[in-house]
């Protein structure tokens, strides 16, 4: 039957505490490709607890628990099998820094369905608040197919838009370890399809794929540190579309482009032309495409920006 569009969206939110402390957020770091070289500096950020910065992508597994693209399946009106569901897309806003240990309430509902005739998009958002008010807005894209149907509103088109035709700003490779996906599950995401071969197989691929959210988080770290020094507070937002699988072991090309004319210390011109109170004080923003370098560049984050201070 096409998803119950009515009661997806006027189910009641869904709020659970989280919490969580420096272990969390250094296997979260290492999960993501962090620690090499094990004695760097720069690394040495995300992996020692007495220098510890939190990626803000480390919201996506912060308290633990299934990942936003699970917990959709779970809302009132959505009956759908796990293997007809693809994760489109993913958003973050950072309110705040993330700090390295925290209690938070995290309250999730469905705010939008999209009716795409053979399929249907719903969009999760989080918002995670704590004692000292909002922390970070978090919203997972979720695709399923054949679920479409119910003659909704269709929604913003699902296409990548391709890179920019220019040569990239900064390019900068990062090398996966082949036990990338072993070592990101243990902060939450236990699917079978990213550690177990013969349901890989099943599923159609040659072997275990890679968390998106994974190569998510690998992408923010390669831009902090190429762009920002490695510091993670200037990060104020960063949503990417998931255009294609990694394999663990696989070496991604991350290209960055700034926009032209954009600066570090403009970030009142930038918060006045985007118009939006919740980007003030952010200076410039930058794109980001991320290719598979083994598999002839084949596309694997797309309409990818990051947008900092």
């Amino acid at each position: 039957m096409p998803i119950d569009a009515a009661g997806v969206l006027g189910a009641a939110p869904r709020v659970r505490e989280i919490a969580w402390d420096h272990k969390d957020v250094q296997l979260y770091h290492l999960g993501i490709g962090a620690g090499r070289p094990a004695t760097d500096p720069g690394e040495l950020r995300y992996t020692l607890e007495s220098r510890l910065h939190v990626l803000p992508s480390f919201a996506t597994v912060a308290g633990g628990g299934a990942p936003g693209v699970i917990r959709t399946l779970s809302v009132p009106g959505v009956d759908v099998d796990l293997p007809h569901v693809l994760h489109g897309g993913q958003r973050l806003r950072l309110h705040r820094p993330v700090p390295v240990r925290g209690r938070a309430t995290a309250a999730a509902r469905v705010v939008a369905a999209y009716d795409k005739g053979t399929a249907a998009v719903l969009v999760l958002r989080t918002e995670v608040t704590d004692a000292d008010g909002p922390l970070w807005t978090d919203e997972a894209e979720v695709y399923v197919r054949g679920e479409g149907g119910w003659g909704g509103e269709r929604g913003p088109s699902g296409r990548p838009s391709p890179p920019p035709a220019e040569p990239a700003d900064h390019v900068a490779e990062r090398v996966l370890r082949e036990d990338q996906a072993l070592l990101y599950r243990l902060s939450g995401d236990w699917n079978p399809l990213h550690a177990d071969p013969e349901f890989a197989a099943r599923a159609g691929f040659e072997r275990p794929v890679l968390h998106g959210l994974c190569t998510y988080g690998a992408t923010l770290k390669t831009v902090v540190d190429t762009l920002l020094d490695g510091d993670v507070t200037r990060v104020r937002s960063y949503r990417t579309r998931f255009a294609g699988v990694v394999y663990p072991g696989e070496t991604l090309r991350v290209r960055m482009w700034r926009p032209a004319g954009t600066e570090r210390d403009g970030a009142e011109r930038y918060g006045a032309r985007s118009g939006g109170a919740e980007e003030a004080g952010v200076a410039a923003e930058v794109r980001v495409a991320v290719s598979a370098v083994e598999r002839d560049d084949a596309p694997v984050l797309a309409d990818t920006v990051v947008r900092y201070g």
